[in-house]
């Protein structure tokens, strides 16, 4: 699903960051606040085992949301595409990638892989709830009807988590732009269409008709039934909807503005790199004092571009008598090299890790020889360009 882009950090899975939103502790208090009460109906049971079974079960619920994001994270990796991370907010979680997917084919995996974990936990929970009790005690925990079932909290805990699960799942996959279903939609669109930004807007154009379609259902439902709080809900949920799949819509036309664009037709031809074998002493004083810069490409003695060397690391291993180390020894290792290929297309670069975080992307070809250095200043003029520039007659 889709979420903001500020986090605080929790722990770290497979070197994957998991962060959550300020929101998700609204939405924590309130979940467990909710099943209290209705647990205490369902279990016939004291506050305080209501109360641990409510919190058990919310946790366990965000556990299921953590691995739906892990397995759209892992068809990425998979697909050689980096993870930033995994936040929770306020309506799920988001794998934040590095970048798009490249292809239909890699789109449909990667959308997939998500709403296939919670698949399996439904099924999970559905197999534990009949390891604890038979069909009508399961259906009475997934309904949260304890009325003439024997309903222990462990029972309660796996059923409610079946149920939230199953419709995460269904809900997931509604092809509305960018839930998960959306992302599918588009797949499947641009397999059809060939265009990416075509599929794009046809998958947020149905994101924008779903997004309207729950703000009138909550309005009706808090009009009509006087259920205000979930009325609210329903508003509020197709009101981010709504937003998410404008801003797509946004970005394909951007993409559109700077079509034709590509890598090289703005990166520098003729950038400086530092030769594998050269050692850090000469490093320091024939590249890092001569050109003032913080960081250089490093390349192999047939061009292929291995990385970057920091001038800070470089002085630091001069300073320590280790001057006649190889800059290929003390290569900045990281998930990302900021290499990309010297044929994509600008809106490609927009977003990438590497661009923010070094300032600059390696262009290279499909050898991995270097050709050439473009620069996030590089970028921003292009964009700018672009936009300065007029669009299409219509």
């Amino acid at each position: 699903m889709f979420g903001g882009s500020g986090s605080i950090k929790l722990f770290r899975i497979f070197g994957i960051r998991i962060g959550v939103d300020a929101s998700w502790f609204l939405v924590l208090f309130i979940f467990i606040f909710l099943l209290s009460g209705t647990f205490k109906e369902v279990l016939d049971a004291s506050d305080t085992v209501a109360y641990a079974t409510a919190v058990g079960s919310v946790l366990l619920f965000f556990v299921s949301l953590i691995l739906h994001e892990m397995g759209h994270a892992l068809a990425a990796k998979h697909s050689g595409i980096g993870i930033e991370g995994i936040d929770l907010w306020f309506f799920g979680g988001v794998a934040k990638m590095s970048r798009d997917t490249r292809s239909p084919r890699e789109e449909l995996k990667v959308s997939l892989a998500g709403p296939l974990v919670t698949l399996i936990i439904v099924g999970i929970c559905v197999g534990l709830s009949l390891l604890l009790g038979d069909g009508r005690d399961f259906w009475s925990g997934a309904t949260l009807d304890g009325s003439g079932a024997s309903i222990s909290p462990g029972l309660l805990l796996v059923s409610w988590l079946a149920t939230i699960n199953a419709f995460l799942f269904l809900f997931n996959m509604i092809p509305a732009y960018p839930l998960d279903g959306g992302r599918v939609a588009r797949a499947i669109a641009w397999k059809i269409t060939g265009s990416r930004l075509k599929a794009t807007r046809i998958a947020a154009g149905m994101g924008q008709v779903f997004g309207y379609l729950l703000i009138g259902i909550g309005i009706a439902q808090a009009l009509l039934t006087s259920d205000i709080f979930n009325g609210f809900w329903l508003m509020l949920l197709g009101w981010f909807l709504l937003q998410a799949a404008r801003g797509a819509v946004a970005q394909t036309r951007f993409a559109e503005s700077v079509g034709g664009v590509t890598v090289a037709d703005i990166m520098d031809h003729d950038p400086v790199a530092i030769p594998s074998t050269v050692t850090l002493a000469d490093a320091v004083d024939s590249y890092f004092l001569r050109y003032r810069w913080s960081w250089f490409p490093v390349i192999d003695p047939d061009g292929h571009y291995l990385g970057i060397v920091r001038q800070e690391r470089a002085e630091e291993c001069v300073e320590a008598g280790d001057g006649s180390l190889r800059v290929s020894d003390v290569l900045d290792v990281s998930d990302y090299d900021g290499r990309v290929a010297d044929d994509a297309p600008l809106e490609d670069l927009l977003g990438d890790r590497a661009l923010r975080e070094i300032g600059a992307l390696f262009a290279v070809d499909v050898e991995g020889v270097l050709r050439g250095v473009v620069t996030s200043d590089q970028v921003r003029r292009a964009i700018a360009s672009a936009a300065a520039s007029p669009g299409p007659a219509a």
